[in-house]
């Protein structure tokens, strides 16, 4: 059991180490001997747990992918606010959570992670399926199109997140709140707009 869990300690250590350098010198610049020196692990340790940079790639996206479905799976009540809670928690995740942040800049480089892996395209798929929701529930305006306002939530979670790496205050709750409060009058069915907190409801809170 000792020697199992040793082992896993380490795969996450240069899970964790890689994503570090990937983050901040890109997939092509990042060594596995500067990732495995900064995980503390000699290379063959590496090499015992990944074949190739490549496949440590596709361990953070999937790694970066259960944080992000950790996310998605927050309740709320109704669909579009948890919409609403899910892009303020993506959003503040973003900003201290290397993983994730590696995870969506490797959906830049598919050629080196898994398809489904890719986590720009999952988090799209997700959004248009909640605002599909959010439309059987009655709490979309007439209007607006599902797509549309699909895209426009990927549009801006995108653009903070790329902002983010420049400025950290693009992945405070503030921009962000700015962006619903702008969009949820012309989003909501007009019943449901006071119920909608633009802030979130404590997931997105800093």
């Amino acid at each position: 059991m000792a020697k199992q869990e040793r082992a896993v300690r380490t795969r996450n250590a240069l899970i964790e180490s890689a994503a570090e350098l990937f983050d901040r010198d890109g997939f092509e610049l990042a060594s596995l001997s500067t990732i495995s020196a900064r995980a503390g692990v000699s290379s063959g340790a590496l090499h015992f747990h990944f074949s190739s940079k490549a496949a440590l790639a596709d361990a953070v996206g999937q790694e970066a992918a259960q944080r992000l479905d950790r996310i998605t799976q927050q309740q709320a009540d109704g669909a579009l606010q948890m919409l609403i809670d899910a892009t303020h928690a993506l959003i503040r995740t973003l900003e201290d959570d290397v993983v994730l942040r590696a995870g969506f800049d490797l959906s830049d480089s598919l050629e080196h992670v898994r398809a489904e892996a890719g986590l720009r395209r999952t988090w799209q798929e997700w959004v248009e399926d909640v605002l599909v929701r959010a439309d059987g529930e009655g709490s979309l305006a007439r209007g607006p199109s599902v797509r549309d306002a699909a895209t426009a939530v990927v549009a801006v979670t995108a653009g903070l997140e790329s902002l983010g790496r420049q400025d950290a205050r693009w992945l405070s709750h503030t921009p962000l709140t700015r962006f619903w409060r702008l969009l949820l009058p012309r989003l909501a069915e007009s019943s449901s707009l006071d119920t909608l907190v633009a802030s979130g409801t404590g997931a997105g809170l800093r």
